[in-house]
């Protein structure tokens, strides 16, 4: 019933593992370092429409953005089953992808107790200064 297990498969399966633990800080470290200061501040998402000017090439990074954003969900739900960072490659798939509420989303998540300080904690360790939480957080 259950598939045949070979030394070989363990092998990829761990140096899958090995990547995607450096490759999820790797990403994790990149978004944070782009992020802007005042990301949360705004009430609504600001659209970001003048770095691809040209609608096509617009279009493209989008799908593009939306399709490895829904690569490393799928691999994150694999990750989840074997030993890696199966959240935290979720958590980096949601943040490529483009759906309505994302933004709500990520102002609530960041108002849990200690998200923004463990944020800005990795961004000084980065050489970036702090984001600002949502105007009406109180934390």
């Amino acid at each position: 019933m259950w598939p045949q297990v070979s030394e070989e498969m363990l092998l990829w399966l761990g140096v899958i593992s090995v990547f995607s633990i450096f490759g999820s800080i790797g990403g994790v470290a990149w978004f944070i370092a782009r992020m802007p200061a005042d990301y949360f501040s705004h009430e609504k998402r600001e659209p970001v429409t003048e770095l691809y000017r040209w609608p096509p090439l617009h279009y493209l990074m989008v799908a593009v953005k939306n399709s490895v954003g829904a690569v490393l969900i799928l691999l994150g739900l694999l990750l989840l089953l074997t030993p890696g960072q199966g959240a935290l490659t979720i958590l980096i798939g949601v943040m490529l992808l483009n759906f309505p509420g994302k933004y709500r989303l990520e102002r609530w998540f960041i108002t849990r107790r200690g998200a923004l300080n463990g944020l800005n904690w990795a961004r000084a360790k980065l050489g970036k200064g702090p984001v600002d939480g949502p105007r009406d957080y109180q934390g």
